[in-house]
């Protein structure tokens, strides 16, 4: 066993709404829900804001029954470049204290402070942090501060928003123990339902329950879940353990057994999007496209295809997704889907292998590429990317304002 570790779990409160209320300050103070289909009323609400969740607002929950209950509610659009741009800024700051920060998403990560604890109090550390963050991004985060990063997590979940919170090994036994085990971080519902047929409530029977019990009903995850509700996590913060990512996904329970085609196809939408989403926080690609139905009575259907290229684009995401969902569904009332891109790369290393219809494809764009090439040369890189696909007609979007020449030239072509 080595030193005890002084470790930061940095969260962010309620991610996008507050990135909506930092860059448009008459939003501060009001009831605001992300949605994939703000205008459509059977949209779900991706997450609000805390003055939407005090009026009972909560994310899964559709866009019309929120509006119900909350007439005043102001839905948006969810706009990922924000995102991801807010979330860099923030990692940047955490970097400047020490490098040893591990991104965990796009809204939350650990930072191993103890070295710098040596100079500073970690309490000290973590309010300048807390503050920069607010001051500078105008963005609430909660940290939690504790020997490792299970109990670091736990402890940022225990004052939101704008808390800071301990969590020694010491106090699990009044703090955590008495909880139930479904509040554990690592026990879904289904592991809740499986413990709690073995008798195992809260997270105190789970520490002292028996290891042979939890090894055979629940194998490697039942050891790892009983040494976490002991206080017991050797997990390095590893800065780069983003560049290790095997597959990238997302699942979301329903709000209620859906039947409904345009609901479900909806669902894949938001999920695809929110894969796409961290592929590109993480600048990955993968060629596997998995796909998970849980029914209403708890049976788990999974289904995968892996394409002859790698993808990372939310379209190509959940055309794939939706093909494997049509071949596998049953009908039946689904409780729980998912999306998961396997197998990921990072994109800079990936050469596509074409088929002849890609070879056509791409052969159909060389000319547009080719303007592309001419106008960076001109006009600096980046000025143009590939947008998404519509009516089989390629789109560009600008990245920047265009200068007069800049228009001009375009004129010529």
């Amino acid at each position: 066993m080595g030193a005890a570790r002084i470790i930061f779990h940095v969260d962010m409160n309620s991610f996008y709404a507050s990135v909506e209320q930092a860059y448009n300050p008459e939003l501060k103070g009001k009831a605001v829900a992300i949605a994939g289909n703000p205008k459509e009323r059977r949209g779900i609400i991706v997450t609000s804001s805390y003055e939407a969740r005090a009026k009972g607002i909560y994310t899964t929950m559709n866009v019309g029954e929120a509006l119900r209950k909350c007439p005043d509610l102001i839905v948006l659009p969810p706009d990922f470049p924000k995102y991801r741009t807010t979330s860099k800024a923030m990692f940047s700051l955490l970097r400047e204290y020490t490098e040893i920060v591990e991104p965990v998403s796009i809204d939350e990560g650990y930072i191993d402070i103890t070295e710098l604890s040596k100079e500073r109090h970690p309490i000290d550390i973590a309010k300048e942090i807390q503050l920069r963050i607010l001051h500078e991004l105008d963005l609430p985060w909660s940290i939690g501060i504790a020997p490792n990063k299970f109990l670091a997590k736990t402890a940022s979940d225990m004052k939101k928003p704008m808390g800071i919170t301990i969590l020694r090994k010491r106090d699990i036994q009044a703090k955590l123990w008495p909880l139930p085990v479904i509040e554990m971080h690592g026990v879904g519902e289904s592991t809740s339902k499986k413990l709690a047929s073995l008798k195992i409530h809260t997270i105190g029977d789970l520490a002292k329950a028996s290891e042979g019990l939890l090894k055979a009903e629940l194998g490697k995850n039942g050891i790892r879940l009983r040494e976490r509700a002991n206080g017991h996590d050797h997990r390095k913060v590893d800065p780069d353990s983003i560049y290790d990512t095997k597959s990238v996904g997302n699942s979301t329970t329903l709000p209620f057994d859906e039947t409904d085609i345009e609901k479900l196809e909806e669902t894949f939408d938001r999920l695809a999007e929110k894969v796409a989403e961290r592929l590109a926080v993480k600048k990955l690609c993968g060629p596997t496209i998995s796909i998970q139905i849980r029914d209403a009575d708890w049976h788990n259907h999974t289904r995968s295809k892996t394409l002859q290229n790698p993808v990372h684009l939310k379209n190509d995401i959940y055309e794939e997704a939706i093909k494997l969902f049509h071949k596998t569904w049953n009908g039946e009332p689904i409780r729980l889907l998912g999306v998961t891109v396997s197998n990921v790369q990072d994109i800079k290393n990936v050469a596509l292998q074409l088929s002849f219809e890609d070879f056509e494809k791409y052969a159909k764009d060389e000319p547009i590429y080719e303007l592309i090439e001419g106008f960076e040369k001109k006009y600096g890189k980046g000025l143009i990317q590939k947008g998404i696909t519509i009516d089989k007609k390629s789109t560009y979007a600008s990245k920047t304002s265009f200068s007069k020449d800049f228009l001009e030239d375009l004129k010529d072509k």
